[in-house]
């Protein structure tokens, strides 16, 4: 047989030289069969080249045919034992459907299901399978290990894989989705749940393949700067093809060409079914998808038919059989797998009477037969070796699967097979006979686990794969073995120090010098990872590209227009800025691969994310959970933060909120500092923690592109500034009658000064000024103390809310003022001593373009509105008539039909 009818090319009705094409299509053989494909890449490349500059119109098409990518023919040698891997499998599938069908006969009534999903493993087990068999490293002395991001809803299939490992007991099993007494196993993959199994979380949708590409990433960036040896790993992904219509699954793919990470492995499930029906009922996914992917510079690898169909190819030599894949759509090829081989008799080959001939020595059992891709142990091996071992180019699998595979009449390839969790006694038979599972009729109710003996042949082969490749996988590292030391405080004692007289500088340039110092330590300064999107003259950072290098693997190939300059762009293959552009999703993610890094790496790193803060948790905020999830550590800086310090930019750049938003991820610690040694004992003691004590908290911070004055540290205010807040400034006398407590944070704690001195000058009213750096850890704070005194009612000893210790000496109503929302500032509410009034401003409502001063009293922050405040809750105490405020009113002239703030 020869190459060209291997090729089998479909027959074309409009050619109208059907002599001249055998020629052209016999030349093209004879160089294939004589000099190789490469050779005649080159050529074709070369005829369409001069065809274009002749003025001939060639559309682009990024799509092969509806084919296998790699032909029977070019197929390696399977290495392993396809029967004893056939029944892993089989126990492995059966596993994962008894411990969702038990975990659901559970539920009490009106309690509502468990769920659980079956049908996505039942679709992925051949190819996770061949994964653990033959190609996923472990973690070893002479080996990082492979990063596999499961597919979410697979996790049935990992936990019964790990069941026969011997990794999970039974008990665990019978624990699925049951964590809150112990011993349970998670829905998804969530490394916070299960710390010593589950490394990535992906969970919701779409965040795996994104999150993947920035780690294949972070392995190139630590062998590129020599702090791992990361050239023998590799990333895979493995992603639904419902999964993909999520922006983050393809948002990123083009970053991942163009800097050629062929560490990469993505493989799409193409199981051809979302949720609630077909991916594409209408269309082809695969065919979609490889146009997604080569069209941005990736290998495809297409793994559509299982082997029963070659021989059919293989006679196909008019391509009618090759025609009608092509047409057929894919809510067509759904239909066909809930059915049966004479359904698909009659509705696929009976399209053509050539066809039907084809088959008509076939059973309908044999026509039943005819495989997908995706579950051909052998096509599957072939597919990952190709895309493994491919060079130059990250690499995908687009492999055709069945949803709900062996599930039978209640299942297979059923519409609502993704929410399908509970199987009668008729479709778990069918399910233990479709996969001779050695379960007897009288048990089938019981739906036992089942595992081999430990010398079954089975059970010494699932241990041997595994240990040749160094240990089992998902497995967790919880620590780093090696160790580092947080700079001491004193390190940034220009930072700690009063400003200069004369000299302003805003809480951003103090970080720049925080970060600066911490760059020069010398054993930790390599391991800080400082990462931009696009914004590093915002922020008074264009000083680091010349002095540590933008990371670019290809070095910089071009003289920047702004060479002469002491700042000029420098790019280089072992730079350490990561400059993602304006993409906060990527950025955020090369963040979490560096704030992982500890778990993934063995390689303790301190990234510093610098962003717009109204674009950090608002629009990554799920990317943020994931974060917390994994464990992540290192510092967020919400830089130009506040709703009215970024005066220019208007409705939608100014933040209000991000500090609620923050304070809702438990391990993520929130600060709002006014003044650099705030910023500086903060990252200092958040080094601390995260890289000395090696503790799963990371640490969000905003600061303000708004010039001042730095009172610097006064010492004894360290603890303070850590648990939340602390007295700044006091003036009068502390008996005085007419006295308030202030408190602000960030910038507008300088309008709170302000309030201060107007109400003793203008008012006669005394106050303790409180700087706050952080609503959320007081609050927290609040919370476990009233938590304590619920719990231990008779307890002699019950703590105290720190806020609570702070105010309780002092007298008068409180008066907080903050840029963000009043809600921010009214966490603490409930720990303010019992009977004292406590008034809150804040900035609800949307942004507006502005001056500073004009923002501030647009939102009612300014200090003019302090001194309202304050003079209103004295009042309302009886210290100060009515009139009083009125007087003030009108003195500042303040509108008091003005809009409301809220609504305007």
């Amino acid at each position: 047989m020869s190459s060209l009818e291997k090729i089998n090319t479909v027959v074309d009705e409009s050619d109208i030289d059907a002599v001249e094409t055998q020629e052209w299509l016999e030349a093209l053989e004879a160089v294939l069969e004589k000099e190789g494909p490469e050779r005649a890449h080159f050529l074709l490349e070369r005829l369409i080249d001069m065809a274009r500059r002749s003025g001939a119109h060639i559309p682009f098409s990024p799509n092969t045919a509806y084919v296998n990518t790699i032909p029977p023919g070019l197929q390696p040698a399977y290495p392993g034992n396809v029967s004893l891997e056939g029944r892993i499998r089989a126990f492995i599938r059966w596993n994962a459907m008894a411990m969702v069908v038990r975990a659901n006969r559970k539920t009490p009534p009106h309690d509502g299901d468990l769920g659980g999903h079956i049908a996505s493993f039942a679709s992925l087990a051949t190819m996770i399978g061949c994964g653990q068999n033959h190609f996923w490293h472990a973690e070893t002395e002479d080996h990082g290990g492979d990063l596999v991001y499961f597919q979410g809803h697979s996790s049935p299939g990992m936990y019964a894989r790990a069941y026969l490992e011997g990794r999970l007991t039974e008990e665990q099993l019978d624990r699925f989705r049951q964590e809150v007494d112990g011993k349970g196993l998670s829905s998804y993959p969530h490394p916070k749940l299960m710390p010593e199994f589950w490394q990535f979380p992906t969970v919701s949708m779409g965040l795996g393949p994104i999150m993947a590409i920035y780690q294949a990433r972070f392995l190139k960036y630590l062998h590129a700067r020599g702090i791992a040896d990361t050239s023998k790993r590799k990333v895979w992904v493995f992603c639904g093809d419902g999964e993909m219509d999520e922006p983050e699954s393809l948002g990123a793919i083009s970053m991942a060409a163009r800097e050629n990470l062929d560490n990469l492995v993505f493989v799409v499930n193409c199981n051809l079914q979302r949720l609630d029906g077909p991916v594409r009922g209408n269309g082809k996914i695969i065919q979609e998808l490889e146009g997604e992917f080569r069209g941005s510079g990736w290998n495809v690898i297409k793994l559509i038919w299982g082997g029963y169909w070659d021989p059919l190819l293989a006679r196909d030599k008019e391509g009618i059989l090759r025609k009608i894949m092509e047409e057929t759509v894919d809510g067509e090829y759904q239909t066909y797998k809930a059915n049966d081989g004479a359904y698909v008799r009659e509705k696929f080959f009976g399209k053509h009477p050539k066809l039907l001939e084809l088959v008509s020595r076939m059973s309908d059992e044999d026509v039943w037969r005819l495989n997908r891709g995706g579950h051909d142990p052998y096509k599957v091996y072939a597919a990952f070796q190709s895309a493994s071992s491919h060079k130059g180019q990250p690499s995908v699998i687009l492999a055709k699967t069945i949803k709900g595979y062996g599930m039978g009449h209640v299942g297979q390839a059923k519409n609502p097979t993704h929410q399908q969790k509970k199987l009668d006694i008729d479709a778990i038979r069918e399910f233990r006979d479709r996969f001779n599972i050695p379960v007897p009729d009288d048990k089938l109710e019981e739906v036992p686990y089942v595992k081999p003996a430990e010398d079954s042949p089975e059970m010494k082969y699932l241990h041997e794969r595994r240990e040749a490749l160094g240990g089992y996988l998902p497995k967790r590292r919880m620590r780093a073995d090696e160790s580092f030391k947080a700079p001491q405080l004193d390190a940034f004692k220009a930072t700690l120090e009063p400003t200069t007289e004369g000299r302003e500088i805003s809480t951003t340039q103090a970080f720049v010098r925080v970060l600066n110092q911490v760059l020069r330590d010398k054993a930790l300064g390599p391991r800080v990872v400082p990462i931009l999107a696009d914004e590093s003259r915002t922020f008074g950072m264009e000083g680091l590209f010349r002095q540590i290098g933008i990371y670019a693997p290809e070095g910089q190939k071009y003289e920047p227009v702004d060479r002469d300059q002491v700042m000029y762009y420098k790019e280089a293959a072992n730079g350490q800025l990561l400059q993602e552009g304006i993409n906060e999703a990527g950025a955020f993610s090369s963040w979490i691969a560096a704030a992982t890094s500890y778990s993934t790496n063995n390689r303790i790193m301190v990234p510093f994310y610098v962003y717009y803060s109204m674009f950090g948790f608002q629009r990554i905020g799920d990317l943020a959970w994931a974060a917390g999830d994994m464990q992540a550590r290192g510092f967020l800086m919400g830089g130009t933060a506040g709703r009215t310090t970024l005066n220019g930019e208007g409705l939608q750049h100014e933040d209000g909120h991000s500090h609620i938003m923050s304070s809702l991820i438990p391990n993520c610690v929130s600060y709002d500092p006014a003044f650099g040694h705030e910023l500086a004992v903060i990252i200092q003691h958040g080094m601390k923690r995260m890289v000395e004590d090696q503790e799963n908290v990371f640490y969000y911070i905003t600061i303000m592109n708004e010039n001042y004055a730095h009172p610097g540290l006064k010492q004894g205010d360290e603890e303070g500034i850590i648990r939340g807040m602390y007295k700044l400034q006091s003036n009068g006398k502390e008996k005085d009658k007419l006295r308030v407590q202030l408190m602000g944070s960030g910038t507008i704690l300088r309008e709170v000064m302000a309030a201060q001195d107007m109400l003793l000058e203008d008012w006669g009213v005394s106050s303790d000024l409180w700087s706050v750096t952080s609503f959320t850890e007081l609050r927290r704070d609040g919370l476990d103390c009233e938590r304590e005194r619920l719990l231990h009612p008779e307890r002699k000893d019950l703590p105290v809310p720190y806020v609570t210790q702070q105010l309780e000496k002092t007298s008068g109503p409180i008066v907080v003022s903050t840029d963000y929302v009043k809600l921010f500032g009214d966490q603490i509410r409930p720990f303010v001593p019992k009977g004292r009034s406590y008034n809150v401003l804040g900035t609800d409502g949307f942004g507006r373009s502005d001056f500073r001063y004009k923002l501030r009293e647009h939102f009612e922050v300014d200090r003019r509105f302090v001194v309202l405040a304050a003079l209103r809750a004295l009042a309302d105490e009886g210290a100060i008539p009515l009139s009083k405020v009125s007087e003030a009113i009108k003195k500042y002239e303040v509108n008091p039909d003005k809009a409301n703030p809220q609504y305007a």
